[in-house]
C-alpha cells in the first residue's frame, strides 16, 4: 500500500495533513536529521576555528558550502541519509557519513574529515537537534498560532465589554457580568502563560559520553573545551547554535527543560478547555449563535442543527495533547545511569503532542471567529433572573445597618421565582435614606454588573 493522507495512521498526517504543513518541515524525521546537521556542521566550523595546528582555518568558500549543506536540506537528502542508516543501523552515524560523503572532490574538506563528529557522543547531537527542533517551533508556529487566538479573544473582549450576562455559579444564576468581562478572564490567563512558554530556556550539552569532556581532553589536554562547547552552544545561529549551555549533566542533557516547557504548554491546553467548554454551554443556551456555511450539515437525521464542533474538536485535541506532554514532563527527566534509550522513542513524539495543540488552537480560532451574540437571549435570561439583586439589596442594607438583611432577602428569594416588584416592595419599605431606594430601584439585572466593562476593557 502505498501513503497518502486516507491511509495514514495518525490523523496529523491523514486528515488534518493540510493544517500542520508549517510544522511538518520542523518536527518531523527530516527535520530532526536537518538539526543534527546543523549541528555537525556548526562544531565543525567552529573547531577549524580553535588554532588546532591539525586543523586550520577554513576557506571562505568551504564556509559557504558548509552552510549551504544546512540551508538547502532537502527530503532527498534526508532519505538519503536514510539510506545510509541502513547499513550502519545507527541514526547519528548515518548523518556523520552523509556529511563526509558532501566532501568528496573538495580536498580541503576531505583532509580535515576525521574532524567531523570530533570527540562527540550521539547524545551531543542529539539533545541539540532537539532543542533547534523545539526553538523553531516555539518561534514559527506554537507562539503564534497562540498569539492569534489571544488576539482574537482580546477583540472579544473589548468589542463585547458592556454586554451584560448572567453569571452562573454551581450552575445557579448568580451576580451579573458581562460577555467580554468573561471573555477578558481567559486573556489575562493565557497572556500570563504565554510568556511562562515563551521564557524557558532552551538548554543543550556537548561534553562527551559521560559529560566530562574525556575524550576531548584526551586529544588536546591544554584546551578549555569547556567554554568552546559553551561558544558554540550560546553563539547565535548560522555559526553557533542560539541556545542555553548546560553545565552539568550524563550523557544526555537532563531534560528539564522540557519538562518545564511542555509544562507550560499543557497548562496554556488546559486553560483553553475551560474556554471551550464555556462556550460549547453558552452556545447550549443560545448566547451565541454560530455563523451557518453553506452546504455544511449538523446532523445527518436532524436538519435544524448547527453544532459547535469547533470547540468539540479543541477539545479532544487538547486532551490528547497534554496526555503526551505530561507524560513527556514526567518520564524525560528521569533517566537509569547515565542513560538509557526510553527517552530517545518518547521525544520522536514531541511532534505529535504540539500537532494536536497547535490543531486545536486552529479550532479555536475557526470557532470564536464564526459567534455571533444573541442579545436577545441574553436580555431574556436577565430580565428573567431578578433573585440576583438579592445581592445588591442585602448589602446596601448592611451598609446603613439593617439588622438581618441577609435573612430578609433570604426569605424573599430562595428558592422562588423572584419578581421586580418583590423586591421592589422590600425596597420601599427599608429604613434607609430615600437617595438609596431610588438607587436600588432603578436598579436592573442588566445593570449590575459591576465594574466588568472597565476590566473587559484593560486586557
Amino acid at each position: 500500500m502505498s501513503f497518502s493522507p486516507i491511509n495514514a495512521l495518525s490523523p496529523l498526517d491523514g486528515r488534518y495533513v493540510g493544517k500542520l504543513a508549517i510544522l511538518r518541515p520542523l518536527m518531523s524525521e527530516q527535520g530532526y536529521m536537518h538539526r543534527r546537521v546543523q549541528v555537525e556542521i556548526a562544531w565543525f566550523i567552529a573547531l577549524s576555528d580553535a588554532k588546532f595546528a591539525e586543523f586550520k582555518p577554513l576557506s571562505p568558500g568551504a564556509r559557504t558550502y558548509l552552510l549551504g549543506l544546512v540551508k538547502n536540506f532537502s527530503e532527498a537528502d534526508a532519505l538519503a541519509i536514510k539510506a545510509i542508516e541502513k547499513t550502519t543501523n545507527h541514526d547519528v552515524k548515518a548523518v556523520e557519513y552523509w556529511i563526509k560523503s558532501k566532501f568528496e572532490a573538495r580536498p580541503e574538506l576531505q583532509a580535515a574529515s576525521e574532524f567531523v563528529h570530533f570527540a562527540c557522543t550521539s547524545e551531543d547531537i542529539n539533545n541539540t537537534s532537539h532543542a533547534l527542533q523545539l526553538k523553531s517551533s516555539r518561534e514559527l508556529v506554537l507562539l503564534p498560532a497562540l498569539d492569534k487566538l489571544i488576539a482574537q479573544l482580546r477583540q472579544m473582549a473589548h468589542e463585547h465589554a458592556g454586554e451584560p450576562m448572567l453569571s452562573r455559579t454551581h450552575g445557579q444564576t448568580a451576580s451579573p457580568t458581562t460577555v467580554g468581562k468573561e471573555i477578558a478572564n481567559v486573556v489575562a490567563r493565557l497572556v500570563s502563560t504565554r510568556e511562562k512558554i515563551a521564557g524557558v530556556k532552551l538548554m543543550a550539552k556537548m561534553n562527551g559520553a559521560v559529560g566530562n569532556y574525556n575524550a576531548h581532553l584526551a586529544a588536546w589536554p591544554d584546551f578549555d573545551w569547556e567554554a568552546f562547547s559553551r561558544s558554540v552552544i550560546e553563539t547565535p545561529e548560522p555559526l553557533g547554535l542560539g541556545l542555553t549551555f548546560q553545565s552539568h549533566s550524563i550523557q544526555i542533557e537532563p531534560h528539564d527543560y522540557m519538562a518545564e516547557l511542555f509544562d507550560a504548554v499543557a497548562r496554556t491546553n488546559t486553560i483553553l478547555i475551560d474556554l471551550a467548554r464555556d462556550i460549547w454551554g453558552y452556545v447550549s443556551v443560545g448566547y451565541f449563535k454560530q455563523r451557518l456555511k453553506e452546504g455544511e450539515i449538523g446532523s445527518s437525521t436532524m436538519p435544524h442543527k448547527v453544532n459547535p464542533i469547533d470547540f468539540e474538536n479543541a477539545e479532544g485535541n487538547l486532551g490528547l495533547a497534554n496526555a503526551l506532554l505530561r507524560h513527556m514532563s514526567e518520564k524525560l527527566p528521569i533517566s537509569r545511569w547515565q542513560r538509557d534509550l526510553t527517552d530517545s522513542t518518547v521525544l520522536r513524539n514531541m511532534g505529535v503532542a504540539l500537532g494536536y495543540a497547535v490543531l486545536a488552537y486552529h479550532s479555536l480560532f475557526t470557532g470564536l471567529t464564526k459567534l455571533e451574540l444573541n442579545r436577545e437571549a441574553l436580555s431574556d435570561d436577565l430580565n428573567a433572573s431578578w433573585e440576583v439583586l438579592a445581592e445588591p439589596i442585602q448589602t446596601v442594607m448592611r451598609r446603613y445597618g439593617v439588622q438581618g438583611a441577609y435573612e430578609k432577602l433570604k426569605e424573599v428569594t430562595r428558592g422562588k421565582t423572584v419578581r421586580a416588584e418583590d423586591l421592589h416592595a422590600l425596597i420601599r419599605s427599608l429604613e434607609i435614606p430615600e437617595a438609596e431606594k431610588e438607587r436600588l430601584l432603578a436598579m436592573t439585572p442588566a445593570s449590575y454588573v459591576g465594574m466588568a466593562a472597565t476590566l473587559a476593557k484593560r486586557v
